[in-house]
């Protein structure tokens, strides 16, 4: 699935999609990384859930760090909004970058990173169900 239309004063651009077992848990993680705000304006970062099917065109709820909490409840669309997806299928974080150089790019996506690394780390050890089997 394609990411928001190409802007000439942010030409550098990621998608970074996590899959989490359950939506619970992709809510969750959402909300803990959409607290911090961007330090560059020279960045801009968006948040949505989407299906695991959805990178093949199907489905996502978009969500901002300003309105993360909001774009959480209630159905999700689909992207030609022909039908909708009930929030348990939303399971996949999608966190899209946009920047005016590969370097601010990088620095912010390495920043999410350890960010990302923090949050899973503590579901891992606080959290009763998640991610039950262990990486060998």
């Amino acid at each position: 699935m394609s990411g928001s239309p190409f802007d000439p004063e942010f030409p550098c651009s990621l998608i970074i999609s996590v899959p989490l077992p359950t939506h619970r848990l992709a809510s969750s993680a959402l909300r803990a990384l959409s607290v911090d705000a961007e330090l560059s304006p020279l960045v801009h970062r968006s948040f949505s859930l989407a299906c695991p099917y959805a990178f093949y065109g199907l489905a996502t709820n978009g969500s901002t760090s300003a309105d993360a909490g909001v774009r959480l409840n209630g159905d999700a669309a689909l992207a030609m909004g022909a039908q909708f997806v009930g929030d348990e299928e939303l399971t996949v974080l999608r966190t899209e970058y946009k920047a005016t150089t590969n370097r601010m790019l990088r620095v912010a996506v390495n920043g999410f990173m350890e960010s990302l690394g923090v949050v899973l780390g503590v579901m891992e050890e606080l959290d009763v169900d998640v991610l039950a089997e262990e990486v060998q």
